[in-house]
């Protein structure tokens, strides 16, 4: 029976992951920094290992053993410190990448995503051609670059790496966008910036998995493959409809793309030159880009290389979001 690691095993992507190796009849061992993150992933039904993706010590010690290693942990967020994004999402994704090959691991997957990208730019109907963003404004958009870069230039000397990037990860068990929305919702700071009718790509979590599980038992050495659910929304039709799974009612307020980026910029500035890292501006430019922005991708390689085709539709995410709205 094949053993894999996962880091971020807690959290959404990470603990629906090991989900789908259990079922799959695989050992699972996950990276778990508290007791209640312990907790979470032997609820899941992996073994929980006490350490952080900052100790290389430790990751090689969780990696032992394993055939496949998933690194699903980052640091994710619009804001904070700087060297902190560098040493978590950077640093952390170098040290998984030096315990697998410590502990002889074949293949590592590395959770990617499109923010890797952004500098500013829609991306509309991009591939996997289009270049890293590694001198992106956005923290977390340039972190997450340089961590890919570091992962793809590892492939090879016996360890394997492969890049699965999700776009817009929604579904049942999300910790962390759907109810980010609903709270700026319910404190009356939601607006929509210009408009939110663009349109854009989303991947559910078993859509998510899915592209983990083939990138895990399939892809070929050095690959990078975008995943989607295969068909654009229009981004304010399909946030409308996610909160209304939550008795949530969005509001008509909205503010002009050009205003909310200005503003963004000027915040960022005043936050960065008083050092508030621990709290961020009122606005900032990666969520303009995110929340104005065409954000539209080709899933070709993966259906191409992989065989990947979306498990889940929007309607029965949708449909799995509203049965379990009152828990």
């Amino acid at each position: 029976m094949p053993t894999a690691l996962v880091t971020g095993g807690s959290g959404f992507i990470g603990g629906a992951l090991i989900e789908r190796l259990r079922r799959e009849g695989w050992e699972v061992r996950a990276l778990a920094r508290s007791d209640a993150a312990a907790e979470r992933v032997r609820e899941r039904g992996a073994e929980p290992v006490r350490g952080d993706i900052g100790e290389r010590a430790t990751l090689e010690e969780a990696a032992a053993g394993s055939e496949v290693a998933v690194h699903a942990a980052a640091k994710v967020g619009d804001w904070g410190d700087p060297a902190e994004f560098e040493r978590l999402n950077v640093g952390g994704t170098a040290n998984v990448i030096a315990a697998c090959r410590a502990a002889g691991v074949r293949r590592l997957v590395h959770v990617g995503t499109e923010a890797a990208l952004m500098a500013g730019q829609p991306l509309v109907n991009v591939d996997e051609s289009a270049p890293l963003r590694p001198d992106s404004p956005a923290l977390y958009s340039s972190s997450k670059a340089k961590a890919e870069q570091v992962v793809r230039a590892a492939n090879g000397d016996g360890l394997e790496t492969v890049v699965v990037r999700p776009r817009f990860v929604w579904g049942r068990g999300d910790t962390t966008l759907l109810p980010a929305i609903t709270e700026l919702v319910r404190a009356r700071r939601f607006r929509w910036i210009g408009g939110g009718r663009q349109l854009t790509d989303t991947t559910h979590v078993d859509n998510t998995v899915e592209g983990l599980w083939l990138a895990a038992t399939k892809a070929p050495a050095g690959g990078v493959y975008f995943v989607t659910d295969g068909q654009p929304v229009v981004f304010r039709e399909f946030v409308t409809r996610m909160l209304a799974t939550r008795g949530v009612t969005m509001p008509n307020s909205t503010v002009a793309a050009g205003v909310a980026g200005a503003a963004a910029l000027v915040s960022e500035r005043i936050w960065r030159a008083r050092k508030r890292f621990d709290s961020p501006p009122p606005i900032t430019r990666f969520a303009v880009w995110v929340s104005s922005q065409e954000c539209t991708i080709d899933i070709s390689r993966a259906r191409r290389e992989l065989g990947y085709a979306p498990v889940t539709s929007h309607e029965e995410g949708l449909a799995e979001l509203a049965d379990g709205s009152h828990e």
